[in-house]
């Protein structure tokens, strides 16, 4: 087979077919052309799962893969008083085109389904003070939904990019850094999903050709050189076609164990536990699933580390088995994984890659591979032949390099 290269591209100079379908589905429905089309990635967490909500440390970077928005402010007519002004958007994926006001905006839950994180970033934004003007939206994606690619942080960066903008809102008056956490905010407080700030973060300020190194507590970001293409190397993505659920009770249910056993432990989160002291720290605690929990973030958060640290000197082979470790962990001190991400990690590794590892929130989604970038079809035909030996219906691949975040592209 010959994996498609998902690099970026025309993707990024703005000529791209999302692009294209966002800018022609605006035309097509609000009849002139939109004042701009924005756009925001989804992201592959390198390494770090489950230690965002901890206050830990996070390794992602941008895919090509992208969230776009054509807008424009609403026309004149449209403008009604600013406790009654509202926003049309419309999704070529559903097919659905969506109004609410600012009663709707104002009550978290008023809007469901995809509209639910629209309508977030407008609650988000005005609960923090600021004017978003009324606006006509359209949005098309090629991010993979319920694959742990972020399809929705991508969707939340891209409509946050298009209104700060067309609300004047540039990088004096709602610097980028501060963005993310509106996005999060609109993920956690409206559309009632307990996320992390890992994926507003990686798709909004990622750089291309680099991973995102974030202090989750102090939002801290090191640009980490991280050059596939230089050293031979690929990303292979594999979306193993298992279902993603983040709202599941699941993932709230591990972020809870991590709390408390926070507060067992005496600390603000389980940052605070270094490496060294994890053996005293697991024996404080009550029972074995909250030990398997607490060794899980704690060596996570050093498998991070090590990882920015071998990124650093240009020793990209050698973090495969750092990230094949931390796959071990999430499968069997956080047990977050399921058959196919397990069966694609055996076989990527068994095809050559020098380190494989679900990525994502777990419970389904992808899994990624570092592979030399002549090895990648090889790899992913053995990850087809082992499913197929599992009656697995067959993955999906591509190979990625690190993408620019959220951007302005026409």
């Amino acid at each position: 087979m010959t994996l498609p290269l998902a690099d970026g591209g025309a993707r990024d100079s703005g000529a791209g077919p999302v692009t294209r379908r966002a800018h022609d589905g605006f035309r097509q429905r609000y009849g002139v052309p939109p004042a701009g089309v924005w756009a925001a990635p989804g992201r592959v967490n390198l390494i770090g799962e489950h230690t965002d909500y901890n206050d830990g440390f996070v390794l992602p970077f941008a895919l090509p893969h992208r969230t776009v928005v054509a807008a424009s402010l609403a026309e004149p007519a449209e403008q009604a008083a600013p406790a009654e002004q509202g926003w049309t958007v419309w999704s070529e994926q559903s097919g659905e085109e969506i109004a609410f006001n600012t009663a709707d905006a104002d009550r978290p839950g008023a809007v469901d389904g995809w509209g639910g994180y629209v309508a977030g970033v407008v609650w988000a934004l005005r609960e923090a003070g600021y004017a978003v003007p009324a606006a006509r939206l359209a949005i098309a994606s090629d991010v993979p939904l319920g694959a742990g690619l972020s399809s929705s942080a991508a969707l939340e960066a891209a409509v946050l990019t298009a209104l700060t903008d067309l609300g004047g809102l540039g990088p004096d008056r709602l610097p980028v850094d501060r963005r993310p956490a509106l996005a999060q905010r609109a993920e956690n407080g409206y559309a009632g999903v307990p996320c992390g700030i890992m994926d507003q973060s990686a798709s909004i300020r990622c750089r291309a050709g680099h991973a995102l190194f974030l202090d989750c507590r102090s939002l801290d970001v090191e640009h980490v050189p991280f050059d596939l293409a230089a050293a031979g190397l690929a990303v292979l993505v594999v979306d193993t076609r298992a279902p993603h659920r983040h709202v599941s009770g699941e993932y709230a249910a591990r972020r809870a164990a991590c709390e408390r056993a926070a507060g067992l432990l005496g600390v603000p989160a389980l940052r605070e536990v270094p490496v060294d002291d994890l053996p005293a720290a697991l024996d404080r605690l009550p029972d074995d699933p909250t030990r398997r929990r607490v060794r899980h973030v704690v060596t996570e958060n050093h498998r991070v580390r090590e990882t920015v640290t071998l990124l650093r000197s240009g020793r990209i082979r050698e973090i495969g088995p750092l990230l094949t470790a931390s796959h071990a962990s999430m499968r069997d001190d956080f047990e977050i994984t399921v058959p196919e991400v397990d069966v694609a990690v055996t076989a990527a590794l068994a095809g050559g890659a020098y380190g494989a590892r679900m990525t994502g929130g777990g419970f389904g989604g992808c899994v990624l591979a570092l592979v030399d970038a002549d090895a990648a079809d090889r790899v992913a035909a053995t990850v087809g032949a082992a499913y197929a030996e599992h009656g697995f219906p067959p993955p999906t691949f591509f190979t990625a390099l690190p993408c620019t975040g959220a951007e302005r592209i026409h």
